[in-house]
């Protein structure tokens, strides 16, 4: 039974992940933070069949401490401060966090499971102001936000580890990837979650920002897939993960709000609160090394991603209302 360790498994890609590996007859154990509460949401339905350790990005010790109890086989570093819009409020946590954190888990692995494989959680933020269409594992990064460049940092010094130490190591270049375990700060869900409010009568609005910033958005299931498959290959590299289709956020809201028969253009409200300080206007993937080399392919259309979110969101707020 091959053990693995995850970082960040009480977040969306966390508790898929764990569910593919328990699958896959892992020993599936979890790095979380100490906390006088237990966010564990997203893993209520796994923490019988998985172990939980706690250990802090902030703190070496305690990560060399949680590799060392568990001797992982492959370790997943999903762990992050994940929001844009926060890293510009927070730059310095999100630096320590998304950037430097890597580096602290990287060594960790290095003192105390040399031999075990390693996976970075990269972003398609790196890429910001992009250089050329569709982006790909060559593509020049050219971040557009503080969060945007700590995954500059933990890409490139996760490459420096495999280079200068020999390890395993991997970064996947996933592109937005959802479902109904986003977070409700993510625009994604902030749009299926009004819908479903617009629609019980709990709510009359939804104030969004650029509604033409254009994304390559899949199924967070599926993209963990390909993160374990990284893993299994021969030799380390990096791969791009993403639909190579791109939407933008009007598109977003005209298929969420027409799914229970909406016109968005009655709810949707531009807000200039919620516009970046430095726009990411394009990102669309070319995951044809991930096709290619991986056999990957990514399983839930658009549509039915969108559609999936509002069905859960709806049957949320309308077991709260009985």
């Amino acid at each position: 039974m091959p053990t693995a360790l995850i970082t960040g498994i009480t977040g969306q890609d966390g508790s898929y992940l764990a569910e593919l590996l328990l699958s896959k007859g892992y020993r599936v154990v979890g790095v979380v933070r100490r906390s006088s509460t237990t966010p564990y949401e997203r893993i209520a339905h796994l923490v019988d069949q998985i172990e939980l350790v706690s250990a802090d990005l902030l703190d070496q010790h305690s990560l060399v401490e949680a590799v060392a109890s568990c001797a992982p086989d492959e370790v997943y570093n999903l762990a992050a401060q994940s929001f844009v819009q926060t890293s510009w409020t927070q730059p310095v946590l999100t630096g320590e966090f998304t950037g430097l954190g890597v580096t602290r888990m990287l060594e960790a692995v290095r003192k105390a499971a040399p031999r075990a494989r390693f996976y970075q959680a990269s972003s398609s933020e790196m890429f910001g102001k992009v250089v050329e269409s569709p982006q790909r594992e060559t593509t020049a990064f050219y971040p557009r936000s503080p969060y945007g460049v700590a995954k500059v940092y933990g890409h490139w010094i996760t490459v420096n580890y495999r280079e200068s130490y020999g390890m395993f190591a991997v970064s996947g270049i996933l592109f937005n990837h959802e479902s109904p375990r986003r977070g409700l700060e993510f625009v994604t869900r902030k749009v299926t979650d009004a819908v479903a409010r617009i629609k019980l009568g709990l709510a009359t609005e939804v104030r969004l920002g650029n509604l033409d910033a254009r994304r390559d958005w899949g199924f967070a299931g599926d993209y963990v897939e390909a993160m374990w498959r990284m893993l299994q290959q021969e030799t380390p590299e990096d791969y791009v993960i993403g639909t190579g289709q791109t939407w933008s956020v009007r598109q977003l809201c005209e298929v969420a709000f027409g799914h229970v028969g909406l016109d968005y253009q009655r709810y949707v409200v531009q807000d200039e609160r919620f516009f970046r300080p430095a726009e990411v206007d394009l990102l669309v993937a070319d995951p044809s090394k991930a096709r290619r080399q991986l056999g990957w392919e990514p399983k839930v259309s658009f549509e039915q991603l969108v559609h999936m979110m509002v069905d859960a969101d709806l049957a949320r707020h309308s077991a709260r209302r009985r």
